[in-house]
């Protein structure tokens, strides 16, 4: 079989690309070594300037429908100090990987596109006209392929090589039924090592997701023995108020989950015909919650310029796009995980508590996201 594009993943960033292309005419085969429906450590926050992508993708209503209450409001929670952001916006809403993920693949399936899951892309070698990919026992080509499955996981030619630093992020993530979480409020977490976020998610849950050093993780399982994700909100409950006080009579739902190491910053985006799209591509510090967005936005911008054969600007497009984005995030992180440039970024807040909706917008949360995606 012959095909005109085998995207590697089936995530939101790999699914949002297929549908565009076969929405094109394009022959699309869409590779996921993963059943679904399936959780993922993950923020679960999708911007809405990333809605229009989702509505070219005939998910609009749906992912609105099943998504948690919209977020209105922004804050910053760090030790005593629980400060939100003046100005009530539109910024977004959550939704669990385990329906989101499903929502995008089936959406792309109904559109066209042949789906091999689960299936593992075992070889790939280059040949005349294109690729032959070897997918489980099947074999096809195609003209190109798209990497999108994650930097977490991915193996082979598409692994990203680097070693252990004690800088390194791990993340975890956990839903609760019962926070006092205020409705509409996505307060950023800052706690010594660390950032977060709270969110209010589909079906009545919150989900709590962080993010902490190597180095000050290994400090907090001397403090708190046993699970490494319990010693985790163990430290964050007894650093930041603000947590204590959405938590309190909070009931944790299912387990932790946990992965890493997190590396972010910008990666390959075009390399011997093969193009990368969602965090393999690049990924910002989770401090500013907009990986699925980014995924989903690079995503669109690459299948916009492929479509319209110009495929050879992807990665200058996509540095003007989402480098800056990836700075921003940077700076907002070491701010959340350095105790003494927290005190004065708070200090700073709360003098002036808009700036917390202009850091947002910085951020990329009011980003245009409309085509030509440039």
């Amino acid at each position: 079989m012959r095909y005109d594009a085998v995207i590697v993943g089936a995530g939101p960033a790999g699914s949002v690309a297929a549908q565009l292309l076969v929405q094109a005419g394009w022959q699309v085969a869409l590779v996921e070594k993963m059943d679904f429906p399936r959780r993922k450590v993950c923020g679960e926050f999708i911007s809405a300037t990333t809605l229009p992508i989702l509505k070219t993708c005939s998910v609009g209503n749906s992912f609105s429908s099943a998504a948690g209450p919209m977020v209105t409001r922004l804050g910053i929670y760090t030790g005593d100090i629980t400060l939100t952001a003046p100005e009530d916006k539109i910024w977004g809403w959550a939704l669990g990987r385990e329906h989101l993920d499903v929502m995008l693949r089936d959406a792309a399936v109904a559109a066209g596109a042949r789906l091999y899951q689960p299936v593992e892309l075992t070889s790939l070698r280059r040949e005349e006209k294109g690729f032959v990919c070897r997918l489980g026992e099947t074999e096809v080509s195609a003209r190109i392929v798209i990497a999108a499955c994650g930097s977490w996981t991915a193996k082979g030619q598409f692994a990203v090589a680097s070693k252990p630093a004690p800088s390194d992020l791990f993340a975890f993530k956990a839903h609760f039924r019962d926070s006092a979480l205020p409705q509409g409020l996505m307060p950023l977490l800052a706690f010594p090592g660390g950032y977060g976020g709270l969110v209010q998610s589909d079906g009545g849950r919150t989900s709590l997701s962080c993010c902490i050093r190597r180095d000050v993780l290994a400090e907090v399982r001397t403090l708190y023995p046993g699970k490494a994700a319990e010693g985790v909100l163990a430290h964050i409950l007894a650093t930041t108020r603000g947590v204590r006080d959405a938590l309190a009579g909070a009931v944790i739902e299912g387990n932790f989950l946990s992965a890493g190491p997190i590396r972010p910053g910008i990666r390959t985006l075009h390399k011997d015909g093969i193009f990368f799209t969602g965090n393999i591509a690049g990924e910002a510090h989770p401090v500013i919650a907009e990986g699925i967005s980014m995924a989903i936005q690079s995503s669109g911008l690459l299948a916009w310029l492929l479509i319209n054969g110009r495929g050879e600007e992807y990665a200058s497009a996509w540095k003007r796009r989402f480098a800056p984005r990836i700075r921003a995030a940077s700076l907002f992180a070491h701010l959340a995980m350095n105790d003494a440039a927290s005190m004065v970024a708070m200090g700073v807040f709360r003098a002036a508590p808009g700036l917390v909706s202009l850091g947002a917008r910085f951020a990329g949360k009011s980003a245009s996201v409309g085509a030509p995606f440039l």
